[in-house]
């Protein structure tokens, strides 16, 4: 198996030679990653050379439509899908609002209930969930209360009168961090009569998923948090797309990538994202040979990173696990979950964030909106949780540093 070649990948991010920082070790990937160099390039150019309205009939409005749409263009294909089945909003969050209210009129009209999980950040529960108040039933999928776990044998009970129409939950849980099973709850409900939808903010950071294979309907994931800037990214699939009601200008709506976008894009911020593909493509030709196929070079990449992830997060859950001071939230087997690992504490978790980051550890602490599933498991929201995220370009160097600087607060 290929290693990932870490000095490569540090390579790519400004923020590990900048003076101060560098000597850092960052643990708060989960709330946002740091941007890599390509993406950096491609919004300072954007802003220098491109800031005017993209597509008009002359050289600079032309080159920005372009690089617009070749990033639209470029992560479709790595993820498996159609270009306009890609669009881009201000935030996940916002975006899966639109989503909602799209769907609270199709229910209205065609009836049926949702499902959603306990599981989740609040933005891919809270939305949906108001849509009882326009009559809408609204069925819980709960975890369990001891390990968090997801279990599909309980959405059975929820989808077995026929009723449901949409399905909605994380591909993992920012606090929770076992990865679910996409495809295999994606099938139960197709089998339904039900569309899914998948959250996959606090997944995508470990590589882009092929949403084609995974079999969900929306996909949604936030740049911010894979590299790139700040902006949500969401799929839908075309036929589920245009089943739903129009929530952009009503003369867009025969274009799939404009319908739920109601505000006007953020032209510089979607180009920039084209730095995104550039990072993964960087990390193909760097680690395999060539490969013409985007999703597959996208696949080999996910699987690169993941395996690095896997290998640097089993100590840091190992040595959790040994300590009789706290309570280790999700897996302690590092390849069934995301490298995001809370910890509820005997003590309040943000005082130890702040001790930490005086150690040069660069953590934080609190409920991560995921107020929900720590309450469904019995944590204290007074004392929050303590909440250390790894990604593809964490060393295992700063996870000893990590271990070593827990030992001396704790």
């Amino acid at each position: 198996m290929t290693t990932l070649d870490l000095g490569f990948v540090r390579s790519q991010f400004p923020a590990f030679s900048v003076p101060g920082l560098a000597d850092q070790a960052f643990f708060e990937n989960a709330g946002g990653s740091y941007a890599c160099q390509p993406v950096i390039d491609r919004l300072t150019r954007f802003y220098k050379e491109r800031k005017v309205q993209p597509y008009a009939p002359y050289a600079a409005a032309q080159a920005g439509g372009a690089e617009m749409d070749e990033a639209r263009t470029r992560l479709a294909a790595m993820m498996g899908v159609k270009r306009q089945e890609l669009s881009f909003g201000p935030s996940t969050t916002a975006n899966t609002y639109v989503l909602a209210q799209a769907v609270r009129r199709w229910l209205t009209e065609k009836g049926g209930a949702i499902v959603v999980t306990n599981q989740d950040h609040e933005a891919n529960s809270g939305p949906w969930r108001r849509l009882a108040e326009d009559g809408i039933e609204v069925r819980e999928w709960q975890i369990d209360a001891a390990t968090g776990h997801l279990d599909p044998a309980r959405l059975s009970p929820l989808l077995a009168d026929g009723k449901v129409r949409l399905v909605c939950f994380p591909h993992c849980s920012n606090v929770v961090a076992e990865i679910n099973p996409v495809a295999e709850i994606a099938a139960m409900a197709h089998a339904a009569g039900a569309a899914v939808c998948v959250d996959g903010v606090s997944y995508a950071p470990h590589g882009l998923p092929n949403v084609a294979e995974l079999g969900a309907d929306i996909y949604l994931f936030s740049a911010y948090k894979v590299y790139g800037p700040h902006q949500g990214i969401m799929v839908i699939r075309e036929t589920f797309g245009f089943d739903l009601p129009n929530q952009g200008h009503y003369f867009n709506g025969d274009t799939l990538y404009k319908r739920f976008t109601p505000a006007g894009p953020d032209h510089a911020q979607i180009a920039a994202s084209a730095g995104m593909a550039d990072y993964f493509d960087a990390l193909h030709a760097k680690h395999f040979t060539p490969e013409p196929d985007a999703a597959k070079r996208g696949a080999t990449v996910h699987d690169l990173m993941r395996a690095h992830e896997v290998a640097i997060c089993q100590p840091l859950l190992d040595y959790l696990a040994a300590r009789n001071d706290l309570r280790l939230i999700g897996p302690r087997d590092a390849a069934r979950r995301a490298p995001t690992v809370a910890a509820a504490l005997d003590r309040a978790a943000e005082p130890v964030s702040e001790a930490l980051g005086r150690e040069g550890i660069n953590c934080w602490a609190g409920d991560f909106y995921a107020v929900r599933p720590l309450t469904a498991m019995g944590v204290d929201l007074e004392k929050g949780v303590l909440r250390l995220s790894m990604t593809h370009y964490t060393s295992p160097d700063d996870v000893r540093r990590l271990i070593g600087a827990l030992d001396r607060v704790l």
